[in-house]
């Protein structure tokens, strides 16, 4: 009788969940086939030279033929910034709780990250190409990894000090030692915070794997497919490598609210996009 009670209860939930997924889907949708058509349409009307702009159709079809190679392409990308990713947030989150238990260093420490994060950092790129190897992972991954680093290090250190008074005062007269203050008061409160750097790190992963292998790296690598395409000029199978870069850019952003959601269920912006 209860499991007939909660089957018809968990339908609604559902049918609400769907629901709202269409009602946050939908204006994207229209707005990106808008998008697309005024451009086909502007481009076929004005006659624009496909190297100065290919039509959305000249790149579907060049899409289509360059797929299995975009999709090998992709591969090596895709490892070189999973790579950095992680590096780049393992690495933020060590300094990040470092900083935390000493406050007195907190302040030149961030200070200091944010200055060296306004540093041009794809600039580094040839530098981590010579120290690393062209053709090297490491060297792509490195890069990745710094322009990481940064956010998660100054999103994750602000969550773990920003923590509630009341909180900490409660848990340090309860004679709460400092790695018993860490992982039940100040990681929980810097989660919110560290999930904003990732999506955040995610997406400058992918650009700074792609930017680095601009400058080099194995010839089936997909920065390396546009920057050749666009030489040759071949700018419609260009656009089509860019496109493809901007579906890994999206995804791995789609990949850390993923686990956001699985992580922090409990949190109040999970179930305010869910209203």
């Amino acid at each position: 009788m209860s499991v007939r009670t909660g089957s018809r209860r968990s339908m609604p939930i559902t049918a609400g969940r769907a629901g709202a997924t269409i009602r946050r889907g939908l204006p994207v949708l229209v707005t990106a086939v808008v998008i697309l058509g005024a451009w086909q349409l502007v481009v076929r009307l004005f006659q624009v030279p496909s190297f100065i702009l290919p039509a959305p159709s000249e790149i579907a079809s060049a899409l289509s033929s360059q797929l299995p190679t975009i999709l090998s392409a992709s591969n090596i990308t895709v490892k070189a910034v999973l790579l950095g990713l992680v590096l780049g947030s393992v690495a933020g989150v060590l300094v990040a709780l470092v900083v935390s238990r000493f406050h007195k260093v907190s302040g030149p420490v961030l200070a200091m990250a944010v200055i060296v994060n306004c540093a041009p950092i794809v600039a580094l790129a040839p530098i981590f190409n010579n120290w690393f190897g062209v053709t090297n992972i490491a060297s792509k991954a490195g890069v990745a990894s710094v322009m990481v680093f940064f956010p998660v290090l100054v999103n994750t250190a602000r969550g773990l000090l920003q923590v509630s008074p009341l909180h900490l005062e409660l848990m340090e007269s309860l004679a709460a030692q400092p790695r018993q203050i860490s992982l039940m008061l100040r990681l929980p409160n810097a989660l919110p915070y560290l999930f904003n750097a990732l999506k955040l790190g995610s997406t400058l992963a992918v650009i700074g794997v792609i930017v680095t292998e601009y400058f080099g790296g194995p010839s089936n690598a997909l920065g390396v497919y546009i920057a050749y395409q666009a030489a040759l000029p071949r700018f419609a199978e260009a656009w089509a490598g860019i496109f493809v870069a901007s579906l890994l850019g999206l995804a791995m952003f789609g990949l850390m609210s993923l686990l956001e959601r699985l992580l922090m269920p409990w949190h109040e912006s999970i179930h305010s996009d869910e209203a």
